[in-house]
This record gives structure tokens, sequence and C-alpha cells, in this order.
């Protein structure tokens, strides 16, 4: 039986334990998404003399910083039965994609219910009952794992991800301490893994593409 000693050996070859608190998730949802109709924002700023461009579109950036938590996602393989010389062997002939869910904080202007409210519409308009162009509300998000010095040191990348369920909110008069929190289901085509350097880069695209 290996000692203490031995496990925590290995432990530290492998650079140490991964923690699970520390994580990123990188995406920018639609432009139309970002666009703020808060009325109520928007006169205070402008009441304040500090209203501009900034507080016309949300900035994409604050949502990695406002998740509680997500998932990389899990791969389920299909198989089926065959009978070969009285044994059953499984054989695989498909695989299916986990969805993703995530749970974000609220914050008193409803910034992050706003940007998906409005995702939301641009799949399905409620009004018209008409479907939009998968092109148009679809984006990658990246997922990563992060070690305490906030190296990604392993990530997947959803593609062309969108989002399937906003969860309900719970308002209760006894719970006067508590967090508002969100949670949103993610589907997409596939994921990809992505090694340290590959989600690091990838990282900083999705960032160029906010300045």
């Amino acid at each position: 039986m290996s000692s203490i000693d031995t496990f925590k050996s290995s432990v530290m070859n492998h650079g140490g334990l991964a923690r699970q608190n520390r994580f990123n998730i990188i995406f920018t949802p639609p432009k139309f998404s970002l666009i703020n109709k808060n009325p109520t924002n928007l006169l205070g700023n402008l009441a304040s003399g500090s209203l501009s461009l900034r507080n016309l579109i949300n900035d994409p950036r604050d949502i990695s910083l406002l998740c509680k938590s997500t998932t990389l996602p899990g791969r389920q393989i299909s198989t089926l039965e065959a009978v070969a010389h009285k044994e059953t062997h499984k054989i695989p002939y498909a695989y299916t994609d986990l969805d993703v869910t995530c749970s974000f904080l609220i914050t008193q202007d409803y910034y992050i219910k706003t940007i998906f409210d409005n995702w939301a519409e641009t799949i399905f308009d409620t009004e018209t009952y008409t479907v939009g162009y998968k092109k148009d509300f679809v984006t990658d998000v990246r997922i990563q794992q992060i070690n305490t010095k906030n190296i990604p040191i392993y990530g997947v990348v959803l593609r062309n991800a969108f989002p399937t369920s906003l969860g309900d909110i719970s308002l209760d008069n006894s719970a006067e301490n508590s967090i508002q929190e969100f949670s949103v289901t993610f589907a997409y085509d596939k994921w990809e893994q992505e090694n340290a350097l590959e989600s690091t880069i990838g990282a900083l695209r999705s960032l160029k593409k906010l300045i």
C-alpha cells in the first residue's frame, strides 16, 4: 500500500491538485443582446451627466466575473449490443455531448438577466413566433480550468453555443440576506478540448474582439 508521502509526491509531480473554484468562462453574446435597454440606468446616467456609449452597450467581460459555477461538458458514447460466439459486445456508433449549465449572480441592474433575455429573443421571437437564423444567435463559449496563478491548465470550447433554458428566479420575503442567482443551460454543436496554450490564445482572441 502506498504511503501518504508517496501520494503527496505523486500529486506534486503533476503540479498539485486542481481547485474546483479556479475557472474562467469567456464568450461574447450576439451584439443585439448587449444593448442596454434598461430605462432606469440610462436616465440615471443622463441625469448625472455620465451617459456615454459604454452605458448603451453592456460589457461582456463582466459575464466571467458574475459566473458562480459552470461545468466542463461530458460526452456520452452510444453503443449497440452485438452477439458473436455467444458473447455480447458493445459497439460504439455515435456520441452525444451533454448540455452545459451555468449559474450567474444577479446585480441590482439585472445586467446578466437582461443579456440572456435579449439573446433568447434573437433565437425565438415570442411576438411573431419566428425563429432567427442560427448564424445570428450562436457564439463560441470557452471554459477554462485555471491554476492558482490564473494560468489555464485545461480548456474546452463549445462551438456554436446558444442558451436553451433560462432558469426561473425565486423571490422570498424570508430570504433577507440571500443573493439572487440565475441559471442558464447551453446547447452547442460539439465541444473541443484545448491545451493550455490553445486555450490562452483563444481567450486572447475573444478579448481582442471586445476592444
